[in-house]
């Protein structure tokens, strides 16, 4: 039988994605992509913000209806957190929560053996530990996803992530040295350590975030190690002084933000200030030579004045980000937030958004332009529509040359001559 994913939200969904996938294929499903015929299609849904929501259940419908023989499975953080909701939308024939994975390919040879609709979304518990996934192999060539952390303590008050999610477990150092070296071998040169709350790493276990990344930098043939989304108030000096000494550690840093002002990051329940943000920034630009700082920006929360805002748009600027993400607030049931004074219209939400994204685009314009002149080592991943390669640096500036399929994989010396759309132009130097 053939089985389709079709992945939305985050990088530790589309490695979930990938071990359920060969999971599957241990069963005797192949895997086909998403706009291929397939027995089976899975739904792996996000359910971070209403949009993630809605785009769900267009999902769903639309497999149904474009496939109405095939077996549709929901599973992912949206039947998770809202099992209510996912159980309602009938035209997926099975429904699981992210829990619930590891089960699929039991829960779907009794489908098949009964044809009767399934509805599985027992909730995440205290104490439960991180789920025995790995991935041998990735859709990309050159860069892989390991998932080394799960679930959030936070409970940010906007946030439905700990309800989806569960409470925070890590893997093993055993496992993932295990992972990582498979991964290896097959080829892969760089490394993505990917987590809910992936700073939050060792908390249930006797272990440090910092080991993990130690790790995973001491695997013989992966060249660059990259480190998703982190918390601020986790990155502290001692952390920054044993990163700074992983030297495959890439110096990009995605530092969630959400707000630059101070009377909106304590009714959000985050646990740092705009000053010690701004310190932190300081200090991973002197500690990492080259370095890049990304973030996620949320406008329009509850209770965001005019003023609020301008502070976190200064804020923004004065950092200087080389590249943002910029979301309005959106309502989640079950949140504290969901309660609070102060909901904004979304009209007012969606001008905030334009605004700040409007800023944003200018500081990476101007980022991506200050690299003119400059030659950079580039690890090229894929073709280009425009016929152009694609790769990255190290601190994760995309760039684009002339070239074959016979440097994917490889790294090359490239002369930046230019931009692009969001991207360097360069030429590869012999």
């Amino acid at each position: 039988m053939k089985v389709s994913f079709y992945t939305l939200g985050c990088k530790v969904n589309q490695y979930e994605s990938r071990s359920l996938s060969e999971l599957l294929n241990k069963f005797g499903y192949e895997t086909v992509g998403k706009d291929e015929s397939a027995d089976v299609y899975i739904i792996n849904s996000c359910t971070v913000t209403a949009e993630s929501d809605r785009k769900t259940r267009q999902a769903v419908r639309r497999f149904k209806r474009n496939n109405p023989n095939a077996v549709v499975v929901l599973t992912g953080c949206m039947p998770q957190a809202y099992p209510k909701d996912a159980e309602a939308l009938v035209q997926a024939d099975i429904v699981i929560g992210n829990k619930s994975n590891g089960e699929l390919p039991e829960i779907l040879e009794e489908f098949f053996r009964n044809r009767r609709r399934t509805v599985l979304t027992s909730q995440h518990e205290k104490g439960e530990a991180f789920s025995s996934c790995s991935v041998s192999s990735f859709d990309e060539r050159t860069r892989a996803y390991v998932k080394i952390q799960d679930g959030c303590n936070r409970f940010c008050s906007y946030c439905i992530i700990p309800v989806a999610r569960g409470r925070v477990r890590s893997k093993p150092l055993g496992a993932l040295k295990t992972e990582l070296e498979k991964l290896s071998a097959a080829g892969y040169k760089e490394i993505v350590l990917v987590g809910i709350n992936l700073s939050a790493y060792g908390q249930d276990l006797d272990e440090k975030f910092c080991d993990a990344v130690e790790l995973a930098c001491s695997v013989e043939g992966i060249e660059r190690v990259r480190l998703g989304s982190l918390e601020p108030d986790h990155l502290t000096s001692e952390v920054i002084e044993r990163l700074s000494k992983c030297k495959k550690l890439c110096p990009q840093f995605h530092i969630s933000l959400q707000s630059g002002c101070d009377n909106t990051l304590r009714r959000m329940n985050r646990h740092y200030t705009a000053d010690e943000y701004r310190s932190l920034c300081k200090s991973l630009r002197s500690c990492f030579n080259d370095c890049t700082l990304t973030t996620d920006v949320m406008v329009g929360f509850c209770g965001e004045s005019d003023e609020d805002f301008e502070e976190s748009l200064r804020f923004v600027r004065e950092i200087g980000f080389e590249k943002v993400h910029v979301f309005p607030y959106s309502v989640r049931v079950g949140t504290k937030a969901e309660k609070m004074d102060g909901h904004l219209p979304k009209s007012v939400k969606e001008k905030r958004a334009a605004i700040m994204s409007e800023e944003c685009e200018k500081m990476r314009e101007s980022f991506l332009r200050s690299q003119i002149g400059r030659t950079v080592n580039v690890l090229f991943e894929s073709k280009e529509k425009d016929g152009m390669i694609l790769g990255h640096t190290a601190n994760y500036t995309p760039v684009k040359a002339k070239g074959g399929h016979e440097l994917f994989g490889k790294f090359a010396n490239v002369k930046i001559t230019g931009t692009g759309d969001d991207c360097c132009v360069g030429e590869i130097e012999s």
